[in-house]
């Protein structure tokens, strides 16, 4: 195999690759990229079993064929070369020459043989804006568990029917609900609901940044595996199995009152009160009085805090204690200037959500509260 191919085109689809390509392996192929030269286009393929990518670029194809090399030398190096032209040639030994003006080196690659086949993309179910996948995982996604054991919990669940798109995350302790209106869902031709795990939301996140702002991606799935294809760029990734939690039956369906504030000043406040809660829980106390919203911390080793923001709420006090990284979590999510706190009373889980007339489509976020 021998093809010429500019320099900044591999750099940025081999970068795209590196998210996928396992690290820490005891089979040494994963470690490596397949690059394939056919037609007018080499193709590149990364995989850990569990997620595969496959991206392609421009190329002056010399003599068609396949091979893999280790994908994270071949990137360091070939992004210190000039930007122009290189021309990457295969032995029979499985070694790459790769040639840019006056540098030539040889890379150690392995036989394409051994590397493993991704699954063949079926017909597609919807096409989304990538703009709508994005900010979906954008909104859910931290709020994924990072508990191994929980197995149900490592990803987010995505439910797709012809009235519009919903993503959900939970790790037990606050569920994130965000629900795109039909205009916003693009075109969802059957009902569909999987499991996507965190890494695979993951890189989308990366392919959105680097599609165009009205790309949209095709989605396909089958009974192991979940298919995002975003122009030239394929993302394969198996489903999670289990049964994800009823997440309906934890939104809270009426709120006693509703505090009104202003995100910029409370996402501040906590930030600095919570410099001073324990390390290990985060908690800190939020109180609710008529006009204002205070927040306390303490603990023994580094002091105490506590701060007041002014708020448009009536309505009994209520002191109730939260995970402060729980809060700015969903506080740095948000566009929106105001945000809405909604609570039934001191024992139940609290609501925020954005305020604010411009809401396109329904983000909800619950949170369980703590005992200080």
């Amino acid at each position: 195999m021998e093809f010429t191919v500019s320099k900044s085109d591999l750099v940025r689809e081999l970068s795209l690759s590196q998210g996928v390509v396992e690290k820490k392996t005891t089979i040494p192929i994963l470690s490596n990229v397949l690059l394939e030269a056919a037609g007018d286009r080499v193709t590149l393929t990364a995989t850990d079993l569990e997620l595969g990518i496959r991206c392609s670029c421009p190329a002056r194809i010399k003599k068609e064929g396949s091979g893999t090399v280790p994908a994270r030398k071949l990137l360091d190096y070939v992004r210190l070369l000039p930007d122009a032209d290189l021309t990457m040639k295969f032995l029979e030994n499985h070694w790459a020459n790769i040639v840019c003006g006056r540098s030539r080196t040889r890379i150690a690659g392995m036989s394409r043989e051994s590397f493993p086949e991704l699954a063949e993309m079926p017909p597609r179910m919807a096409e989304i804006p990538v703009r709508t996948l994005s900010s979906m995982i954008a909104r859910t996604s931290f709020a994924i568990s990072m508990e191994e054991s929980r197995f149900t919990l490592n990803g987010a669940l995505l439910v797709m029917r012809p009235e519009g798109l919903t993503m959900v995350a939970t790790d037990g302790h606050r569920l994130a609900y965000v629900q795109a209106s039909p205009a916003e869902s693009g075109q969802v031709d059957k009902q569909f609901r999987a499991l996507v795990p965190k890494k695979a939301m993951a890189e989308l996140i990366k392919l959105a940044d680097e599609a165009a702002p009205d790309a949209k991606v095709a989605f396909a799935g089958d009974e192991n595996h979940l298919f995002f294809e975003v122009g030239h760029r394929l993302l394969i990734t198996r489903k999670l199995t289990g049964n994800f939690p009823d997440y309906e039956r934890v939104l809270p369906k009426d709120h006693a009152v509703t505090a009104k504030l202003q995100k910029d000043e409370i996402r501040s406040a906590i930030e600095r009160v919570a410099q001073f809660a324990d390390e290990r829980s985060r908690a800190i106390r939020v109180q609710f009085t008529n006009g204002e919203v205070k927040v306390f911390s303490s603990s023994v080793e580094m002091g105490e805090s506590e701060e007041s923001v002014p708020s448009e709420y009536q309505g009994p006090d209520i002191e109730i204690g939260f995970n402060a990284q729980y809060l700015l979590d969903f506080l740095r999510a948000i566009p929106q200037e105001s945000v809405a706190f909604e609570l039934k009373d001191q024992k139940s889980a609290g609501e925020m959500r954005p305020a604010g007339d411009k809401v396109a489509d329904q983000y909800r976020y619950v949170v369980m509260p703590m005992r200080i």
